[in-house]
């Protein structure tokens, strides 16, 4: 009896028929325009392939046709999400090529804007999770809050979502009297918001049993697979760019950098809500500690004059021609330049060959490592956990593709 039925239970599993889903890449449940392939029995996820390129820029070709300082709108179309980050971490890699003298202040006020949009960042996150499990009321609430960084980032530099900030070498003008008040409100203000979303959902215990143990992945495999950000940290991992290879003067600040244990969504979580807790400290700590001085570095080459120097001085000029019109050479030379992104260490490889265009550039963009992985943290998994784990994951199309 016991051979028989064996047979038959093999027979069966032999018989057994899966279902393809296509998970996107229209699905709303995606978050952006990718594909997963899943082979599915009944609501269990045997397999997965992930399909990106939907929405290809080619933004590395992009960059290589044009002057430097044009490169920067283009950097806010990757992580939309935390554009100021993607823009500074550009103008870095090129004030380290030309080998420009950042003022203090600079660094600062490189810091407030970075850490508002790690925030903004996370709250984006943070807030679909809480929606992606059926909990839509703390998705409004902190929304409230990304809307204020908004109208900072819009008080800064007239834009909001694709901000295109700063220059090449700093800011072109100090942050207005406004401006500062806005931050200062937001300081005071988000707090609170951030303790009552926290209320409603970390010990929520619906909330718990959707995420605990959802879309796990180890400390040894997310290093195997280039994990940087809050999805290694997750995992256990305490590496943060902010405080392995310090710019922008991040040394000078003293903040925590929170670590999970079993790099579940629950830890992804948890970890991205201690991270805008501590931005909010690097924010106050820059604000206490703000330097005197100019709001950028004294190269002429890339920084614009002042209107009224260009209308009666030959040489301001000639510089605000050549800036214009792309006509400045840089030094030939090959850099590598990375800042800790809201999704990792988001890095700029350039290649110059002394031209006004760059003969190569490469981006490292953290979503298109880390994304590698989620077939692997799906596989055994439901079709709802494999939301909740894309969510969680912070998976920016826009960044995903380049």
């Amino acid at each position: 009896m016991t051979q028989i039925s064996t047979n038959i239970v093999d027979h069966l599993a032999e018989q057994k028929e899966y279902t393809t889903l296509n998970l996107g890449p229209t699905h709303p449940a995606t978050h952006g325009i990718f594909q997963n392939i899943l082979k599915m029995d009944g609501e269990i996820i045997v397999d997965a392939e992930s399909t990106v390129g939907y929405i290809h820029r080619a933004f590395e070709k992009l960059a290589e046709r044009r002057p430097y300082y044009q490169i920067t709108p283009i950097t806010d179309r990757l992580n939309y999400c935390s554009s100021p980050i993607n823009n500074m971490g550009w103008h870095m890699t090129v004030e380290k090529l030309i080998g420009a003298k950042i003022p203090k202040k600079v660094d600062y006020m490189r810091v407030i804007v970075m850490e508002l949009a790690r925030i903004a960042d996370h709250i984006v996150c943070n807030a679909v999770i809480g929606v992606d499990t059926g909990a839509l009321t703390g998705f409004v609430y902190l929304f409230q809050q990304r809307e204020f960084i908004y109208e900072i980032y819009e008080e800064i530099c007239g834009a909001r979502l694709t901000t295109n900030i700063g220059r090449i070498g700093g800011f072109d003008k100090d942050f207005s009297p406004k401006t500062w008040d806005k931050i200062k409100k937001f300081l005071k203000e988000f707090p609170l918001a951030l303790a009552e979303f926290q209320s409603l959902l970390e010990r929520n215990r619906i909330f718990m049993d959707r995420v605990i143990g959802c879309g796990p992945i180890s400390a040894e495999r997310a290093l195997n697979y280039g994990f940087t950000g809050p999805n290694l940290r997750a995992a256990g991992v305490d590496y943060d760019v902010r405080v392995m290879t310090p710019y922008s003067s991040y040394e000078d600040f003293d903040f925590i950098i929170p670590v999970g244990t079993h790099g579940d969504t629950y830890d992804r979580f948890m970890v991205r809500h201690e991270e805008m807790r501590q931005s909010l400290r690097i924010i106050q700590q820059a604000m206490d500690k703000m330097p005197e001085g100019p709001c950028h570095a004294d190269v002429p080459d890339f920084y614009l004059p002042e209107k009224q120097d260009v209308y009666n001085k030959m040489e301001a000029l000639i510089y605000h021609f050549k800036i214009v019109m792309g006509e400045t050479d840089v030094p030939v030379g090959e850099v590598y330049h990375s800042v800790e992104g809201a999704n990792g260490e988001l890095g700029y490889y350039l290649i110059s060959d002394g031209g006004r265009t760059p003969f190569r550039l490469h981006f490292r963009r953290p979503c298109f490592i880390y994304y590698q992985a989620y077939p692997e943290m799906i596989k055994g998994s439901m079709l709802s956990d494999a939301i909740l784990t894309m969510s969680s994951m912070n998976v920016i199309a826009g960044e995903l593709d380049a």
